[in-house]
């Protein structure tokens, strides 16, 4: 399974939603929800200011997954959501992407195919690479989510900002000792 490239669209797609719905300081405003779309090659042009309801259910309900520490818990709620949310896959072939898989007829709406599409994407990257590529932000005081779609997959921060902070406070307090 790949889950780079188209699908880690999908991936990105769903921490950013739950970042900018969940998150301390989070933009959950329709043209926020908008830019996450189009940041994440979804046919953004399509959604509408009264579908940004249904996107930020959504991102409420996958903060949930991002804080799963057992592979059987994430298991558990996808396995639920997928039973919950109707799919129909189908292969594609357009550009960008070339051939891939839809997992919601073109004829769906929106966020219902942003769910589906989301949905199915983190359980391929839980059945390729566990829960060591999600989680929630490692930094002190921050709650942010992320998913790690690169090769080496040892990200623990939501971004370099994050990341920086604490390895610079580390070195700070070793350098005290």
């Amino acid at each position: 399974m790949r889950i780079t490239g188209y699908k880690s669209h999908g991936v990105a797609a769903a921490a950013a939603l739950v970042n900018a719905v969940t998150s301390t300081g989070g933009d959950d405003s329709a043209d926020a929800l908008r830019r996450i779309l189009r940041d994440n090659e979804f046919f953004w042009h399509e959604f509408e200011d009264a579908d940004a309801a249904e996107f930020r259910d959504w991102g409420r309900t996958l903060r949930a997954f991002f804080e799963c520490a057992r592979v059987e818990d994430a298991m558990t709620m996808l396995n639920r959501l997928m039973l919950e949310i109707p799919m129909h896959p189908h292969l594609a072939d357009h550009e960008p992407h070339g051939l891939h898989m839809h997992y919601a007829p073109p004829s769906s709406a929106l966020p219902h195919r942003f769910r589906a599409t989301t949905l199915m994407n983190l359980a391929e990257l839980i059945v390729e690479h566990g829960l060591g590529r999600t989680g929630v932000c490692a930094a002190d005081g921050c709650d942010r989510v992320y998913a790690d779609t690169s090769r080496a997959g040892r990200r623990r921060f939501c971004s370099e900002s994050c990341a920086n902070r604490t390895n610079v406070a580390a070195f700070r307090a070793r350098r005290r000792t």
